[in-house]
């Protein structure tokens, strides 16, 4: 194991193009990508394959980790891995988006530049379906559908950034949710989130239930549940930069 200082030297080297100090960053983590790469079995998937698409997670990591950030490596990496595996898994899926939810996707983008245009902000989900004449909850589900997975960081924005955080592409399967969740040190996190924020991030994240699922089991509707998941995603980050 490298102490802290050793992987900070390693990682300034590496970030500057020494490949003998990335492969022994690689080398001393590859138990960590195992790790993920197991959670991810059963899914139709060779355990090579994901391994080795899971690695292309820790050279990314490791190529834009900032040695100034106050978390760990590990914790970095682990949203890394988690996320290029996921993102090949969803590229491979055969499940598409309909094009009619396309087309409405497009018509809200156009309609979301033109409200700006004219209140000078961006507007709200209840504005856009005014000007659409359809319910806040269509609007909801076509963003969602066409949307690609978006980090803490991004707060619902709408662009394919590749920043990584450390929730957004975490799900828990196999009954070590507890020892995993404290391996990448958010308990602390979430346990500052209000009550309903912190079980509406646990069930979309960590459990990838839909915003309608967790809006029937809670008894709000739709709309609330993702203004609440914005609110708590931009309390995360604020936490996370401010620890």
């Amino acid at each position: 194991m490298l102490t802290d200082n050793e992987l900070k030297n390693l990682l300034n080297k590496a970030q500057t193009g020494d490949k003998a100090a990335s492969e022994c960053i690689l080398t001393n983590n590859l138990n960590l990508v195992r790790s993920i790469t197991h959670r991810f079995m059963n899914r139709g998937y060779e355990w090579d394959d994901l391994f080795q698409i899971g690695c292309m997670g820790l050279v990314k990591a490791i190529d834009r980790f900032d040695t100034t950030f106050n978390v760990k490596f590990s914790t970095y990496a682990v949203p890394m891995i988690i996320g290029e595996i996921r993102r090949y898994m969803r590229d491979d899926n055969p499940i598409k988006v309909s094009r009619p939810i396309k087309e409405l996707a497009t018509r809200i983008y156009r309609v979301q530049e033109k409200l700006h245009g004219t209140l000078g902000r961006e507007p709200t989900i209840r504005e856009i379906a005014e000007e659409l004449i359809l319910a806040p909850e269509e609007i909801v589900a076509a963003l969602e559908a066409v949307q690609p997975p978006q980090s803490l960081y991004d707060n619902a924005s709408h662009d394919n950034g590749d920043t990584p955080l450390l929730v957004d592409q975490i799900k828990y399967s196999d009954g070590q949710d507890n020892e995993y969740f404290e391996k990448l040190a958010l308990q602390e996190v979430i346990g500052r989130l209000p009550k309903r924020e912190r079980k509406i991030i646990y069930l979309r994240f960590f459990e990838d239930r839909t915003q309608a699922e967790i809006a029937s089991e809670i008894g709000i509707s739709q709309v609330q549940v993702s203004r609440l998941e914005r609110q708590a995603l931009k309390l995360i980050k604020d936490y996370l930069q401010t620890s």
